[in-house]
């Protein structure tokens, strides 16, 4: 009989950078011609804002930041080898990384086998170097579960949810961050050696219509005020809860030990059109969040696509999926943490469920 562990995290990729450089998506904001000076102007920002980012550009409160991260993160692994899984499926979203022009699925399992995966290669298109000091072009390997995942997609196929699946990821990038961050943080201390439990990625389409249109990262509103050529939506969020449902009962069913994980921060600031690139919209991140702490599935059930990419929480469908599987084998929340900030791009919560 199936045992399932529920964990939500982040991959936030500066996390894997150095502290002088936690802050770089608010400096590179920050030279946008096209934002007022008025909002760039540290004297018009909030109270937390201004705290964290003191007078050295952030760097001091990168360290605060990064402990707490950390701390909550080995929260998380620690559960995962008291649970001892046998397999870690994975929800996180693929930022034009494995899925391009050629094919956008809303879903996608990606049951591959033992994968070799470039854990930097973000930090080196970004030209930022690792926290470890190690080559940017490391690579490691992600131990896959093939025929799980297959069985997986065929059972989520026959409960109606449309789920593609993949055998081979795309050559010539770097494997989809979102997952092999995931790895790297769960082990941050021991980068580089063999982590003990594979993982199946269950890719999302989080970032919709700015998938093409924003080549999955950064626009300029330069090139927003100018009209994009926006792509078709990504699956809504209550179809999002919907396929963690289908997981939960796919998994229910086998006889694995299972940790179910959501791997995303939750608003970005870099998304967050209306807050300028500047901000997350804490906003309206702390209303889920308090919905979360209370059980309460309708609130997160009510949330709109518009309402998710009009926040910049388009990462966050990645924690309807956990959410919805939660909810379908009546797991409770255990411990969780809410990291707030202004200023590192994205508010990150965490999150155990038994």
């Amino acid at each position: 009989m199936a045992e399932v562990l529920g964990v939500g995290l982040t991959h936030y990729p500066l996390l894997a950078g150095a502290d002088t450089h936690m802050a770089n998506l608010l400096k590179s904001a920050l030279k946008d011609p096209d934002i007022p000076e008025a909002a760039k102007d540290p004297d018009s920002w909030s109270d937390l804002a201004r705290e964290e980012w003191g007078d050295d550009g952030g760097t001091a409160a990168a360290g605060r930041h990064r402990k707490r991260l950390l701390d909550d993160l080995d929260m998380c692994r620690r559960a995962i080898d008291e649970f001892e899984p046998d397999v870690l499926l994975v929800w996180g979203d693929d930022q034009y990384e494995n899925f391009r022009e050629e094919v956008i699925p809303s879903f996608c399992v990606l049951a591959y086998g033992d994968t070799p995966v470039e854990p930097f290669g973000v930090l080196d298109m970004l030209k930022i170097p690792n926290y470890w000091g190690l080559p940017n072009d490391t690579v490691f390997t992600m131990r896959g579960m093939p025929d799980f995942a297959k069985k997986l997609a065929s059972d989520v196929l026959n409960d109606g949810v449309d789920v593609a699946y993949s055998y081979e990821k795309r050559q010539g990038i770097h494997f989809p961050h979102a997952f092999g961050n995931t790895q790297v943080f769960l082990d941050f201390d021991n980068v580089g050696s063999e982590f003990p439990y594979p993982i199946v990625p269950m890719a999302v389409n989080c970032y919709g219509e700015h998938v093409i249109a924003r080549k999955g990262g950064i626009a300029r509103f330069a090139d927003i005020q100018a009209g994009e050529d926006l792509d078709p939506p990504g699956p809504s969020p209550r179809r999002c809860f919907e396929f963690g449902r289908a997981v939960a009962r796919s998994v229910a069913a086998s006889d694995k030990r299972v940790a179910l994980v959501a791997s995303s921060s939750w608003s970005h600031a870099f998304l967050y059109d209306k807050g300028w690139h500047l901000r997350p919209d804490t906003e309206s991140d702390q209303v889920l969040f308090d919905a979360m702490l209370a059980g309460d599935y309708d609130t997160w059930n009510a949330r709109t696509s518009r309402e998710i990419i009009d926040s910049g929480q388009h990462e966050m469908l990645n924690w309807f999926c956990l959410l919805g599987a939660m909810d379908e084998l009546g797991m409770k929340l255990e411990w969780t943490d809410w990291a707030v900030t202004e200023i590192f791009n994205s508010n990150k919560a965490f999150a155990i469920f038994r």
